[in-house]
């Protein structure tokens, strides 16, 4: 009995390491196979994606910036609230801005004045200007007039001359036929002066209408100066209401009432909602088969396993490194070299996913071109 049971302890000794062996070879045929799989799985599914963790949400930010300085009155926008086009969100006092519309306006009515004036004096130098002219035309009516006496007495004295040789006629009828010549000679000198005197007045008169025309243009040309003063002033006074830009979420505010602003200070941003897309940061050696077009999977971290249908839009024009702030120059030093990255767009295509509306800016994702 003993020996029996010896020889079976013997036996099942014997078998034991056969079984073990041929469990550890299945084992290892198991994991070689599902290593194999998994390896050609992987070297199949790079023959056809590249993929990139190095990607974030982006989206336009809009910044609220003051185009005039003053101080804060009211302040409409809050932390996170969501806005529309026009939509009041700061407003300034503008009591200073309203006493620049009237002034502008006071100096635009007397630069209106000034015109009216000189148009007035213009009109009144043109009467003078015609006064003149027919005063002329008298004038040389009256000389020829005058001439016409001179013949006559000079005709008159030829014959009293004549007369008065043989005493045919007294002295004092001589004397009178001088005197009449005399007379009617000075009085055709003394009209052709004062036709002189009222032709000098008319060029006078004439040079102060000229004058007075460019005046007009003078005022003509400061009227339209103060309206743009007037309009200027109107548009600072507009500035005073600060409104949306467009629709969005407002970020954080860190204005308050009371708070003087400069121009162009940043006050807060709003991120427009109706747009996002991703910036992935492909290396450069991934570049050899991708095209804009190609269809891209999108992954969130914020919403794991969720697939977001995408589209490659555009390839940046430089790697990253050439905008940045202290681009690398690699001929002042020694030689590293770097793999660099470039930037590529990607825009979502299925706008009916409800979870886009969910991404924000910045968020980090993972992306998936596929080359084929």
């Amino acid at each position: 009995m003993e020996t029996k049971i010896t020889e079976k302890v013997k036996h099942e000794k014997k078998s034991s390491p056969k079984k073990r062996n041929k469990t550890f070879i299945i084992v290892l045929a198991l994991l070689v196979i599902l290593g194999g799989w998994f390896g050609l799985t992987k070297y199949v599914h790079a023959q056809h994606h590249e993929e990139t963790d190095d990607a974030q949400v982006e989206s336009n930010i809009s910044p609220v910036i003051p185009r005039i300085s003053g101080y804060v009155l009211k302040v409409n926008a809050e932390d996170n609230q969501k806005v529309h086009k026009g939509d009041t969100l700061l407003v300034m006092d503008d009591r200073d801005l309203k006493l620049k519309v009237q002034q502008a306006e006071a100096a635009l009515a007397t630069a209106l004045s000034n015109l009216a004036s000189a148009k007035a004096t213009t009109s009144a130098a043109n009467s003078n200007i015609a006064t003149s002219k027919a005063a002329v035309s008298t004038a040389n009516s009256q000389i020829e007039a005058a001439r016409i006496n001179v013949w006559r007495a000079t005709q008159d004295f030829n014959r009293y001359a004549n007369l008065i040789k043989d005493h045919s006629i007294t002295q004092q009828q001589y004397e009178q036929a001088v005197a009449a010549k005399q007379l009617a000679e000075k009085q055709v000198q003394i009209l052709i002066d004062q036709r002189n005197q009222v032709s000098a007045q008319t060029n006078v008169v004439s040079s102060q209408t000229n004058a007075t025309s460019q005046q007009i243009g003078v005022a003509a040309s400061i009227i339209k100066q103060r309206q743009v003063d007037v309009e200027d002033a109107k548009l600072n006074l507009s500035y005073a209401v600060i409104t949306a830009p467009t629709d969005g979420l407002v970020s954080k505010v860190n204005v308050q009432p009371g708070q003087f602003l400069q121009t162009g200070q940043a006050l807060f941003s709003i991120v427009l909602n109706n747009d996002v897309w991703v910036v992935a940061n492909f290396k450069e050696t991934q570049f050899n088969k991708m095209k804009i077009g190609q269809k891209v999977t999108v992954h969130a971290d914020a919403f794991p396993g969720h697939d977001f249908e995408a589209t490659l839009t555009s390839f940046s024009p430089a790697t990253g490194a050439r905008f940045a702030l202290l681009p690398p120059d690699n001929s002042s030093g020694n030689y590293v070299k770097v793999v660099q990255r470039l930037p590529v767009k990607i825009e979502f295509t299925n706008q009916s996913d409800s979870m886009i509306k969910q991404i924000r800016p910045g968020m980090n994702v993972s992306v998936d071109v596929h080359l084929n």
